[in-house]
């Protein structure tokens, strides 16, 4: 028996190494090929530089699947267990997941029942069962979107992922939670993928003593994955009913985009009707030019992040504010409640512009980087730089250490796997020193044991490599907050 544990230990670090070698390289080839992409470059370059980047995210893809799924084979499946709020989840893969929708013309929603309880759970675990469902919903959906959901069940939680795609033959509904397994046999080459992905969700649906199965979407064209665990309710703080007594309309000619936010205005308390005092317009409604704002009622426009240069048009126009999609429950309430303050003044009130369209410079911050690699610390060195940011670098824990002791930082990025002192070493010697600079880990590492050790080190934060320059900046006007020093769960 000890040699069977001491040989599945030894498996798991062989793992957690190789995830480490593969994926550092990796992370350099697409990171640099990003910059190249932000240079000046004729068709032809631009061309071949995009392709380049494309096969080097498929092959990264395609390692981090086959690790997952060799981890889940090996059956070494821990579970770190602590409250989970549902509504934080859908949003937060939904948010991570838009770019690549956007990007492909399809809208991504999301929305939860309302006073849906927090579960005990794996909050890691859970994350990657709907990103790789959602993920594999706008993978294979060319028209319309995507739509995130949660709901109680008599034993538990459900998540359930609709889309507008070409649906999953029935014979082929077991198959595709196979390894290896697809719908159809050209899809591995026409989408690029191992089909791993839906492998590693139906076995952690086992280990949780749940189910996912796919079937028709009941009402139109398309799929719906639905995973069910009986996950035990906890008691968690409800939700705020800001929009108690309140109607509003949405305008949207997605279905997905319109019900969502329905939802959402449901969940916070509010009513649904047309002809209310508070209309959700969504940009994509407009024929050319802006959404027509209705005449009798205060109007808040609904826009992609893409589409961030039209908010000051909408405004000029008379609109009351405006929500970035995918919408957060807690801006839409912000935002009617804004438009409806406004009445009394000739100037509407503004709400706090969204956090994925503000622009928000990062002049003179300084920040220390630590990376050994050279390669990662160029990229992130460049990055950091275009933002404003004053950069100094180390290339270990304990230079990092020494350069701490000679100046002050805003923040500090440190990579968790260095020789000698590595970043949780190096961060649990600062804290004991009494340094609270936040800390965010840099790390190639997707496993949920290695981003609990950045929380259990004393580091406040993290960034996956490749590093991209959204979450980058989300990263620096989150610890630009002086009065910030909550740790992130991860």
């Amino acid at each position: 028996m000890g040699r069977r544990r001491r040989a599945g230990e030894a498996e798991q670090q062989f793992l957690r190494l190789m995830s480490h070698e593969m994926r550092t390289p990796l992370n350099g080839v697409i990171g640099m090929l990003g910059l190249l992409t932000r240079t000046k470059l004729d068709g032809a370059q631009r061309a071949y530089a995009e392709a380049a980047r494309s096969s080097a995210e498929h092959l990264l893809g395609l390692v981090n699947d086959l690790l997952d799924y060799a981890r889940l084979e090996a059956g070494k499946l821990e579970f770190d267990l602590g409250p989970v709020d549902a509504e934080s989840l859908l949003r937060g893969v939904a948010e991570l997941l838009s770019p690549k929708a956007h990007e492909k013309g399809l809208e991504i929603a999301w929305s939860a029942e309302p006073d849906l309880p927090p579960v005990l759970a794996d909050e890691g675990r859970l994350r990657q069962v709907l990103f790789n469902l959602a993920g594999n919903a706008v993978k294979f959906t060319e028209q319309g979107g995507v739509w995130l959901k949660a709901e109680r069940t008599a034993t538990g939680i459900a998540f359930i992922v609709d889309d507008t795609g070409p649906g999953v033959p029935v014979e082929a509904r077991a198959r595709i939670f196979e390894e290896f397994g697809h719908a159809d046999a050209s899809d591995a080459t026409r989408h690029d993928g191992a089909g791993l992905g839906l492998a590693v969700v139906g076995k952690l649906a086992d280990a949780m003593g749940g189910s996912v199965a796919v079937e028709d979407r009941p009402d139109g064209r398309g799929a719906r994955f639905r995973f069910e665990a009986p996950l035990q309710a906890v008691e968690g703080t409800p939700g705020l009913k800001l929009l108690e007594g309140v109607e509003v309309e949405v305008r949207s000619p997605d279905p997905f985009v319109a019900r969502a936010a329905e939802a959402q205005v449901r969940a916070s308390g509010g009513r649904v009707s047309e002809g209310a005092s508070v209309v959700l317009i969504d940009h994509a409604a407009a024929t050319g030019g802006l959404a027509n704002r209705p005449a009798a009622a205060k109007a808040i426009v609904l826009l992609k992040p893409c589409e961030r240069d039209l908010i000051a048009r909408y405004r000029s126009a008379g609109f009351h504010g405006y929500l970035i999609k995918p919408l957060r429950r807690a801006s839409v309430a912000e935002r009617v409640l804004a438009a409806l303050g406004s009445g009394a003044v000739a100037k509407p009130a503004v709400a706090a512009d969204d956090d994925r369209v503000a622009e928000t410079r990062f002049a003179g911050f300084r920040v220390l980087l630590v990376e050994d690699n050279p390669v990662g610390a160029l990229l992130a060195k460049t990055l950091l730089r275009r933002e404003g940011c004053s950069v100094e670098t180390a290339a270990s824990g304990e230079e990092a250490l020494e350069a701490l002791r000679r100046a002050r930082y805003e923040l500090v990025l440190m990579d968790m796997r260095m020789p000698g002192m590595d970043g949780p070493a190096a961060t649990r010697a600062l804290r004991k020193a009494g340094d609270d600079t936040p800390v965010v880990a840099l790390t190639a590492n997707a496993f949920p044991e290695d981003r609990r050790a950045c929380l259990e080190a004393g580091m406040n934060d993290h960034l996956v490599k490749p590093l991209e320059v959204d979450q980058l900046k989300a990263v620096l006007a989150r610890w630009t907050n002086r009065d910030i020093r909550a740790k992130v769960a991860v």
